[in-house]
């Protein structure tokens, strides 16, 4: 019974650990663009919506990764009901920013 506590407790671990570096994957991504994006704003390139968007959608997808993992380790209803409705609304936004890369797309061609 003591090995399982102890497995579990390692799998509690790796499982935060692995969060977290979605979570800052996603920030990163999102920082990164972000300068990217200014500096072709600077630079005045007519595909700084798409590039913004795109660099958005992704860093979006680290962090809806971070989310359904964290799902792992949740021990009550009400942790399972706020992470559902985080991961509800980060997919959402990801549904939206596809569509206006899409949208952007057409426009440029």
């Amino acid at each position: 019974m003591e090995l399982l506590h102890h497995v579990e407790k390692i799998f509690q671990l790796v499982v935060q650990w692995g969060v977290l570096s979605l979570e800052c994957t996603g920030v990163a991504t999102l920082l990164i663009t972000t300068l990217k994006t200014i500096w072709s704003c600077i630079h005045r390139d007519p595909k700084v919506r798409l590039t913004l968007a795109k660099g958005i959608a992704l860093a979006l997808e680290f962090k809806l990764g971070g989310e359904v993992l964290r799902t792992v380790i949740v021990r009550e209803w009400s942790e399972l009901a706020i992470l559902g409705a985080i991961i509800l609304l980060r997919g959402a936004l990801t549904l939206l920013i596809h569509w206006e890369i899409k949208t952007e797309e057409a426009n440029l061609d």
